[in-house]
Parts: structure tokens; C-alpha cells; sequence
């Protein structure tokens, strides 16, 4: 696991910012116009490009569809995002590594 940890983002930017700055304000739109075109309500949209929602991958889906941008890039930044959040949170989660019976996978498929 220590070979790749320098490589991990630190701070991933969140999509909603992505989508306000990189989609919706070169378009000239304002988030209820937006909305409208991806056919969810504003308060939704604007959690989200305000960063107070997460993307759901219907959310992307519509974005995709309305203004091309790929929904796996879109999913790829939240997921990017969520797993560094939880990395900020590690110390607070109280894990021990488990020390039992290694796990036979022979024993169960017999």
C-alpha cells in the first residue's frame, strides 16, 4: 500500500464546483436554468454545485446527457473526493488489524 500513497490526491476538487465552474457559468446559465435542462429541481442542483450534496450517478447521467461531459469522469471525481474525505477522517476510525484464523476459501466452496 505504501507504494502508491505519495501518488494519492490529497485534496480532490468536489464535481459540483467542477460542473458550476467548468459547465454551467461558461454556458452562460444560471443554476435554475440549469436545473431545468437536466430536469431536476434547482435546490438540488444548487446543493450540489454549492458542495453541500453529493453527485449521484443519475445526476451524472443527466449531466452527460445535457452537456456531454462524461459520466464516469463526473462519478471518477466524486469517488476521487470521497475517498480522500474518509482519509482526512482515518483517525477518528478504530480499526485493529484482524489476527484470527486466516480465511481457507477451499473450506468454504467444499
Amino acid at each position: 500500500m505504501g507504494t502508491f500513497s505519495g501518488l494519492r490526491m490529497k485534496n480532490p476538487a468536489h464535481p459540483g464546483g467542477f460542473i458550476k465552474y467548468e459547465i454551467i457559468e461558461p454556458l452562460g446559465l444560471t443554476v435554475t436554468a440549469a436545473a431545468k435542462a437536466l430536469g431536476v429541481t434547482r435546490a438540488a442542483l444548487s446543493a450540489l454545485v454549492n458542495e453541500r450534496a453529493y453527485l449521484s450517478s443519475e445526476m451524472a447521467l443527466r449531466i452527460e446527457k445535457a452537456f456531454g461531459v462524461s459520466m464516469d469522469t463526473l462519478m471518477r471525481m466524486q469517488n476521487s473526493y470521497d475517498i480522500a474525505q474518509a482519509r482526512k477522517r482515518e483517525g477518528d476510525i478504530n480499526v485493529s488489524p484482524y489476527k484470527g484464523k486466516s480465511f481457507d476459501s477451499s473450506a468454504e466452496m467444499a
